[in-house]
């Protein structure tokens, strides 16, 4: 049995809405990428140079420490990876998520919320830290969106 997974990071609860959304429309299972440290607020002023999320995202190699892990991460043949836009990609917990876990011949379809950042610059990315995985395009999705989209997606 074929079974599709929303995997996704929320800094502020607006990809979380989305995620919920989409897993509901397709009656998949739902998975908080959550940091071991949550964010504050000050960690995520961006436009605070030393800032936790501006730290880690000038460093490429970081890789911000996940609390939990996905269950049977195997039986899942298609899984949705949702992210808020940062500098134009992924942020880096992200990054850790896909190195966690072999995603080799499974369907990754990627989603981001932004304010108005595009997705390209965060698909290349992420093509490059997974690229035994088929990658389908992806989409910055708002909450009205997100169930049509993601239907579109696993159907397709």
């Amino acid at each position: 049995m074929k079974k599709t997974l929303v995997a996704y990071f929320s800094a502020s609860g607006v990809t979380a809405c989305v995620a919920k959304k989409m897993a509901d429309a397709m009656d998949a299972d739902l998975y908080e990428i959550r940091p071991v440290q949550p964010y504050t607020d000050a960690d995520l002023d961006w436009t605070d140079k030393k800032s936790r999320s501006t730290a880690e995202m000038n460093d490429p190699a970081c890789r911000p420490e996940i609390a939990g892990t996905v269950e049977n991460m195997e039986q899942y043949d298609t899984v949705f990876i949702g992210f808020p836009i940062w500098w134009y990609v992924e942020p880096r917990i992200i990054d850790t998520f896909l190195e966690r876990y072999d995603f080799s011949g499974k369907t990754l379809i990627p989603f981001a919320t932004s304010g108005g950042s595009g997705i390209s610059k965060a698909e290349k990315s992420l093509l490059a830290h997974c690229p035994n995985a088929v990658w389908k395009k992806g989409a910055v999705l708002h909450g009205s969106d997100a169930a049509n989209w993601a239907e579109r997606m696993k159907n397709s």
